[in-house]
């Protein structure tokens, strides 16, 4: 008798869920409870569902990927020199192993009062009364409400692990805080959550960061949830380099009062199947949100970006702007949807989606939507689908360079237009070293 995947993740929460942190909680009892039945009224979406008919999540639900286990604070298949590394110098550094925090791997300096920098299951132990509000709500009930889907309701269920950032009122913490996931055996699923809760004129930048060991096949599961308050600034940065076999799934929601800039910033270079959704609440008057992003895909790797910014309230501006570089058989998706709605008057936005195919069988949809509902705005949106400039190859020809250096040449300054964005010096020297990384030597030479 073949098991459904909803008869498989029953069967898991089953046996999992007396260890999963914060067991003891009644209310967080009930959100498991919540999102394990929404998951199985629901399953995981299909090519049916408009959301999803570019993106098959056939291959993870054929998958029967188990959570790992707390394991003891060993090495667990990594070692010091590859978190090293994976590391960003001057920043504070949280390092979860398969899922789960390790100390031995983490380091954090002294912060500012103010400031809290800890492992969400280890809150859950001490301090789980502040969590209740941001983890008690159902699965559809996420700050910006945006992205309420099966994969979100598969993590309320599962959540075993992740960060959460307070910073109070008027607090700024300089030093950027990287998040290093790490996944280093195959089979396994991942489910993280991520709280960062910034009060009313506080300021952090933070680094989602995913990697693996080796090239196994594993299910990446994560949500961030972000709540700027009054005056508050945020900067989400999330490179994703899973292994090439992985699935990675990811949501990111941002909440925003009056006032507070937010920025997100997106490099998606690795899995065979990624699909990450942004959605963003400009729910107070003169709040300003950024959207910048950057895939990179070869061989049959699939990443598709959903984002969404609602403008739900007076004088907001939004920017967004992602480009795309594909090469083999791979296929990406680009959904931006803009809603400003009817009490948003004096709304700004402006949405750029920009693609370079390299090969006759690489694929992109793209699909930049505004809805305007409000009368007194100003906004745009373009996508561009194209190829190689002949023109640009011939010159650097001229003047001696081979033409797979050329197309190499001009591929790098359409990436890198992207990475100038970052303003976090060590992430991005990070990213143009993967940049140069993909040319040929004799390219590098050239720069």
């Amino acid at each position: 008798m073949n098991v459904t995947a909803t008869d498989f993740y029953r069967d898991e929460f089953a046996r999992l869920k007396a260890s999963l942190p914060g067991g003891h909680l009644p209310w967080l009892r009930r959100a498991r409870e919540a999102g394990l039945a929404s998951f199985a009224d629901t399953g995981l979406p299909t090519l049916r569902q408009e959301d999803w008919k570019y993106t098959s999540v056939a291959a993870i639900e054929k998958g029967r990927f188990v959570l790992a286990t707390l394991t003891p604070p060993t090495p667990n298949g990594v070692t010091a020199q590859q978190i090293e590394d994976w590391s960003l110098p001057d920043t504070q550094r949280l390092v979860f192993v398969n899922g789960h925090y390790q100390p031995r791997w983490s380091r954090i300096a002294p912060l500012p009062a103010g400031v809290t920098l800890a492992s969400l299951a280890e809150l859950l132990e001490r301090d789980p009364e502040c969590l209740e509000s941001l983890l008690g709500p159902t699965p559809h009930a996420y700050p910006s409400g945006c992205y309420p889907s099966a994969f979100a309701a598969l993590n309320a269920a599962f959540m075993s692990d992740g960060a959460y950032v307070h910073l109070a009122a008027g607090v700024a913490l300089d030093t950027p805080i990287h998040l290093l996931f790490v996944t280093t055996e195959a089979g396994l699923a991942v489910q993280t959550r991520n709280l960062v809760v910034a009060d009313a004129g506080s300021r952090a930048s933070l680094i989602e960061h995913h990697v693996a060991v080796g090239e196994g096949a594993y299910f990446t599961n994560v949500i961030t949830d972000l709540v700027a308050g009054r005056d508050a600034e945020i900067e989400h940065h999330k490179l994703q380099q899973e292994s090439l076999k992985a699935f990675h799934v990811a949501a990111v929601n941002a909440d925003q009062q009056h006032g507070s800039r937010f920025t997100s910033r997106s490099f998606a270079l690795g899995a065979v199947l990624a699909r990450i959704d942004i959605g963003v609440g400009l729910n107070a008057e003169h709040t300003t949100c950024a959207l910048d992003g950057l895939y990179m895909t070869d061989g049959r790797q699939h990443i598709d970006h959903h984002t969404r910014i609602d403008h739900a309230r007076p004088h907001g501006t939004s920017r967004e702007f992602y480009k795309g570089v594909l090469a083999g058989a791979s296929r990406a998706v680009f959904n931006g949807k803009v809603i400003v709605h009817a009490d948003a008057q004096h709304s700004d936005a402006d949405q750029t989606n920009r693609n370079l195919l390299l090969s006759d069988n690489a694929e992109v949809d793209t699909k930049p939507q505004l809805e305007i509902y409000a009368d007194d705005v100003k906004c745009s949106h373009g996508a561009t689908v194209g190829q190689l400039d002949p023109e640009q190859i011939f010159y650097l020809r001229s003047r001696g360079v081979d033409d797979a250096s050329a197309r190499a040449l001009l591929t790098f300054a359409f990436a890198e237009e992207v990475v100038d964005r970052v303003g976090i010096a060590p992430l991005r020297a990070r990213l143009e070293k993967l940049l140069l990384g993909r040319l040929p030597e004799r390219v590098k030479e050239l720069l």
